[in-house]
Formats: structure tokens, C-alpha cells, sequence
């Protein structure tokens, strides 16, 4: 029978290739979305040419070529649009792996130099599984919560665009000047769609994150949240500006956004404070709002029943990156979170 030291490290080696496989598999999918952006996007080009030809000399094309190539446009750009968004999908969830699959490997390397003392493993065991079970199923939560924005976000958008295409064809022919006024109503809902999308991309791996590092992008973010919420919003930054090391910028994003999440969710603050310093050797934020606060003795005693997903993930973001999160509140009198991750040169 295997220890139950033996069988944690198996459990550990098990997770570990499952995740590699995983990654390989997204990998797989990267590339061929890619491809096939390529692809569309020429096939795009092409078709736009033709419908622009079509509209300009409607008369003399029958109802069904000018519905063919409008058609084939709309279709197009919503095929575009789903593989962003999938892409987009895709590589938050190869991050979130690779974060989990170096969690994994950490521990497996912590293993035989911190054994526990005899007697305690099995309960080493048990907290693994339990945290395991808790990540799979943040994991599955979020997928729900993606599949379910995707549905009642830009799926219901472009399907309503679907039906106003089809009175728009119809209309080309009878009265071309209501069709003309129409157009520009069908391009503005368009516009909001690609917003839409643009927004869900930003929620599951803001590009601009890889483009421009974590300060753009959460200056970005809580100016969102200050249009979205109605509240009083800031971000601070003391120091030079620089890009950090990704990891790092991954997880100083990751933690600020779920601590205004928490702020959304919780507070109901009137302000908001972010404040962000760039040291030579290390980053810290502070978050602080001016809402109801919490017993944070009583919220502690609660996380070891009721694990609130958000409050874990943002203490093992840090510890992963070796940083140091601290939470103060009082009811009553708000509440701020502070993070410090060490900058590895």
C-alpha cells in the first residue's frame, strides 16, 4: 500500500502532466485560429470589395445577389468575431494553466524539503484535495460565467443583427432611401456589439496588458469602474513607469481587479483609491475604498467552511510571485488591500 507521502507525490505528478497536455492542446488551438483569422480575414477583404460594388449598383442586381453578398460580409465578420473571442478565451486559460501547473511543480519541489512532521500527512493530503477541488471548480464557475456573458452578450447582439440584415435586404429594393437611413442604425449596433466583445476580452486577458504593461491597463480598468459604477475613482502612481516581468504584471492586475470586484460586490463605497509604487527591487498597490467595511476576524473564521474564491486567489497570486497581501477592514470604515510582489531582475 502507498504512503500517503507516495500518494500525494502521485497525485502532484498526475495534476502536473494533465495541465502540460492541457496546455499543449490550447497551443494547438492558438495556432489554428490564427490560421484561420488569416484566412477569414482575406476571404473579408474579398467579399467587401463585392458588397461594396453590389450596394453602389443595387439596380442592377437582383434581391438575391445583393442578400448573397451582404450575407456573406455579415457572416464573415461574425466568424472573425467569435475566433477573437475564442482566441482571446484561449490564452487566459493557458495563463491561468501555466499559473496552476507552476503552483503544482512549486509544491511537488517543496515536498521533500519541508516534510511534515509524522502524523500530519494525512492531512497535507486532504487540504490538497480540497484546495484541488476548489480550483476546478473556480475553473468551472468561470467558464460559466464566460459561456453565460457570451450568451446573453454578443451571441443575443449579432442574432438581433441577423434578423435587422434581413429587413435591410429587403428593403434595399422597395425603398433604397429608408435602406440607406437604415444602414447607418445597422452600423451603429455593430459598433456596439464590437464593444461588447472588446469588453469581454478585456475581462478575460486585457491585450493591452502584453502591449503596454499593467499601468496602462489598470489605469484602464478603474476608469472603467469608476464610468461603470458611478463612483469616485483614482489611480495613483509614484515612481517611473516601466514594464515588469510578466509574471508579475499578471499577477499585480489580477489582484487589483479582484479587489474592485470585491468593492462592486461588497462595499458600497462612494470612493475609491488605487495606488501603485514602482521600486527598483519590488511593486506595491494599495486599494482602499470608503464603503461598509467587515469583521475581518469573523470572514476568516468563515474562509476554512466557506472559501470565498476571490480572497484565495489573490493570497496564492501573491504567494506564487513570493509577495506579501494584507487585508484591513473595519465596519464601518472601509476597507484596503494592500500587495507587495518582489521584482526579480
Amino acid at each position: 500500500m502507498a504512503s500517503p507521502l507516495g500518494e500525494l507525490q502521485l497525485v502532484l505528478e498526475e495534476e502536473v502532466v494533465r495541465v502540460e497536455n492541457a496546455l499543449l492542446a490550447i497551443d494547438e488551438e492558438v495556432m489554428l485560429l490564427l490560421v484561420a483569422l488569416d484566412q477569414v480575414g482575406d476571404l473579408l477583404e474579398d467579399s467587401d470589395v463585392i458588397r461594396r460594388h453590389v450596394l453602389r449598383d443595387h439596380l442592377r442586381f437582383t434581391s438575391a445577389e445583393v442578400e448573397a453578398a451582404i450575407g456573406r460580409c455579415f457572416a464573415l465578420r461574425s466568424e472573425i468575431t467569435l475566433a477573437r473571442l475564442r482566441l482571446a478565451h484561449c490564452r487566459s486559460w493557458a495563463k491561468e494553466l501555466r499559473y496552476w501547473h507552476s503552483l503544482m511543480k512549486a509544491a511537488a519541489e517543496q515536498l521533500e524539503d519541508h516534510r511534515p512532521p509524522d502524523g500530519t500527512l494525512e492531512e497535507g493530503l486532504a487540504r490538497y484535495r480540497s484546495a484541488s477541488r476548489q480550483v476546478f471548480q473556480t475553473i468551472d464557475e468561470e467558464r460559466m460565467r464566460i459561456a453565460r456573458d457570451m450568451h446573453d452578450g454578443p451571441a443575443q447582439s449579432m442574432s438581433n443583427l441577423v434578423l435587422r440584415a434581413e429587413i435591410l435586404e429587403r428593403m434595399v429594393d422597395r425603398e433604397p432611401e429608408r435602406a440607406k437611413a437604415e444602414v447607418q442604425s445597422f452600423k451603429d449596433a455593430m459598433k456596439g456589439v464590437l464593444d461588447e466583445t472588446r469588453q469581454l476580452i478585456f475581462d478575460l486577458r486585457p491585450m493591452t496588458l502584453d502591449d503596454l504593461g499593467v499601468i496602462p491597463t489598470l489605469r484602464r480598468l478603474v476608469n472603467e469602474f469608476r464610468a461603470a459604477e458611478g463612483i469616485e475613482g483614482r489611480l495613483s502612481v509614484i515612481g517611473t513607469e516601466r514594464r515588469l516581468p510578466a509574471a508579475t504584471e499578471g499577477a499585480l492586475f489580477r489582484i487589483v481587479k479582484e479587489a474592485l470586484v470585491n468593492v462592486r460586490k461588497h462595499a458600497r463605497a462612494r470612493s475609491l483609491d488605487v495606488l501603485i509604487n514602482l521600486q527598483p527591487q519590488r511593486v506595491s498597490a494599495v486599494i482602499k475604498d470608503d464603503g461598509e467595511g467587515f469583521d475581518l476576524a469573523a470572514v476568516e473564521a468563515r474562509l476554512a467552511r466557506e472559501p470565498h474564491f476571490g480572497l484565495i486567489s489573490m493570497r496564492e497570486r501573491a504567494d506564487l510571485e513570493h509577495g506579501q497581501l494584507e487585508i484591513l477592514s473595519q465596519v464601518g470604515r472601509g476597507t484596503e488591500v494592500r500587495v507587495t510582489l518582489p521584482i526579480e531582475s
